[in-house]
């Protein structure tokens, strides 16, 4: 699979994207999401895009996509659109626009469809694996699929946006969950999902 032609590069660097994301957002479980979603994305420009040519874009997607959600839940993703549209980060302000699906706003680049694959299904596959003993360690596809079905297991987490995201990135659900626990395994110290037997 291979990055739309109207994906760019950011002039913004990852130092300017994370003092806006710590300024909106003082929380440390927003801040430790923002930051697996980034790991996510960033893997995900490899494995869906064009690997290196993506990396930073899709790294801050997932950095900034819930800048603001903190100090204007109500708001969400207003702020963080219009600061980036500022910043002349036309590419990044969509994504983030489009990966809230209230607004109905189209994924019309693969940035756009891998943020709303990667960020749902993230966090949910984090929700499972602070749950176990082992964590992330000992979690499969299959266990992540189980807990899909539970309605009250995690329960803000929006089940259709997980199915819509694999759907317009054109991946298998269970293919998608297994690269998702690949990456956060790798990073399982610093996003805290080694388990509770840590």
């Amino acid at each position: 699979m291979t990055s739309d032609s109207n994906a760019c590069r950011s002039g913004l660097s990852r130092e300017a994207a994370l003092g806006r994301l710590h300024a909106w957002t003082q929380g440390e479980s927003l801040r430790r999401h923002a930051r697996a979603v980034e790991l996510v994305m960033r893997a995900a420009a490899h494995r869906y895009g064009r690997g290196a040519v993506d990396e930073e874009l899709f790294g801050l997607a997932g950095l900034l996509h819930d800048a603001d959600y903190e100090a204007w839940p109500g708001d969400h993703p207003r702020r963080i659109e219009a600061w980036l549209r500022d910043q002349g980060e036309g590419p990044l302000a969509d994504a983030v626009a489009a990966h809230y699906t209230g607004w109905g706003r189209p994924r019309e680049t693969l940035l756009a469809k891998a943020l709303l694959a990667c960020d749902e299904l993230t966090g949910f596959v984090m929700a499972c694996a602070m749950i176990r003993p082992q964590g992330i360690t000992t979690l499969t596809p299959k266990s992540v699929r189980k807990k899909l079905k539970s309605k009250r297991f995690a329960a803000g987490v929006e089940r259709h946006e997980v199915r819509t995201g694999a759907q317009e990135l054109g991946v298998e659900l269970g293919d998608h969950i297994a690269f998702i626990i690949e990456v956060l395994r790798e990073h399982a110290q610093e996003l805290q999902l080694l388990g509770t037997e840590a």
